[in-house]
């Protein structure tokens, strides 16, 4: 039955589409609800009562939870106020993985501390049996002497060529502020923030659903990283926009045979197992120690990025499209 949905955006209210996905048969799930702050949709009123914003919420929680794999994850993407109650509820059906802190600073807000983080919950199905894999993130360095930012004292003859392990805080991806870079859509996610959860939670062609899929940024992730999706959004004019993105997305996002996230021209997130094989395409500092002021390249960046199909240049895409794919904060 699951068949017919794969690597198609339905439109539709999530809670009569998740009837047609069978149980235990999706790898991960993944939502970005209404954050219920009166945010101008095109076809859904952002703004309902407390209560039932919760119980709707309780719903779709427990349809996501219901059609993910025993093997997979559970994650939402939400404000702290909001991520409060739906661990509740993901408390009765899951296993806590994670909170992840994204931080992506906002506009004070008056009495109170200025909001200064989203959060995303990290549940598995079933812990034991749960799949995850290490991630590792390219070094902070200064921008004008390059040096790292974090101080490692007489440990870098030992560092990672490439970065450190993903911890649960991540500051190193940044919202998308500006409107020319965005869709019409209120809470556009960036797409190396949805490829950073894929490569850690899933492998090439496992399936990933997204019951609130906006403008396309799980299914894009999902697609460039060689993974099959599910989407739903409510709203027919963002399932348009999707289809429409997914239909000029060309390429996949690899190196060689190895999946990596890339932002401006630039690895940023890979898996620790696939270092060995990856690192074959650097130049890497020697002594290691060196690492300190030297940043890692690709031995010969034009012909990596020529080979990676992300950055082939597809003749129907305008320049402003192209910007919204690799803007750089």
């Amino acid at each position: 039955m699951i068949e017919k949905y794969i690597n198609t955006i339905r439109q539709g209210d999530c809670l009569a589409l998740f009837k047609g996905i069978p149980d235990d048969s999706v790898d991960i799930t993944f939502a970005d609800p209404p954050f219920n702050l009166g945010k101008k949709y095109t076809s859904y009123e952002d703004s309902v009562e407390f209560e039932e914003y919760l119980h709707w919420c309780e719903m779709w929680i427990s349809e996501m939870v219901l059609v993910t794999k025993p093997t997979g994850s559970i994650f939402v993407h939400n404000i702290p106020r909001w991520l409060t109650y739906y661990s509740g509820f993901l408390n009765k059906m899951a296993d806590f993985k994670h909170r992840i802190s994204w931080d992506a600073p906002t506009a004070p807000m008056g009495k109170s501390l200025q909001p200064a983080h989203y959060g995303i919950l990290y549940y598995a199905k079933d812990a034991k049996q749960n799949k995850y894999y290490e991630i590792r993130y390219p070094y902070k360095r200064c921008r004008k002497c390059g040096y790292l930012l974090k101080d490692y004292g007489g440990k870098k003859a030992g560092l990672h060529p490439f970065g450190p392990l993903v911890s649960d805080v991540w500051t190193d991806i940044h919202r998308i502020k500006h409107n020319k870079y965005r869709d019409e859509h209120p809470c556009q996610l960036p797409i190396h923030l949805l490829e950073r959860i894929i490569l850690m939670s899933t492998d090439e062609g496992d399936i990933v659903l997204d019951p609130f899929a906006g403008t396309g940024t799980t299914a894009i992730a999902a697609k460039r990283l060689g993974r099959k999706y599910i989407c739903f959004d409510i709203d027919e004019v963002y399932t348009e926009i999707t289809e429409k993105k997914l239909s000029q997305e060309e390429g996949s996002s690899r190196i060689g045979t190895v999946w990596v996230s890339f932002f401006s021209s630039e690895v940023i997130t890979v898996r620790h197992e696939n270092w060995e094989e990856l690192s074959m395409f650097y130049e890497l500092p020697y002594p290691n120690n060196k690492i300190d002021y030297i940043k890692i390249d690709f031995k010969n960046r034009s012909e990596v990025l020529g080979h990676c199909a992300c950055f082939k240049r597809r003749n129907a895409r305008s320049r402003m499209e192209e910007k919204l794919l690799f803007h750089v904060e």
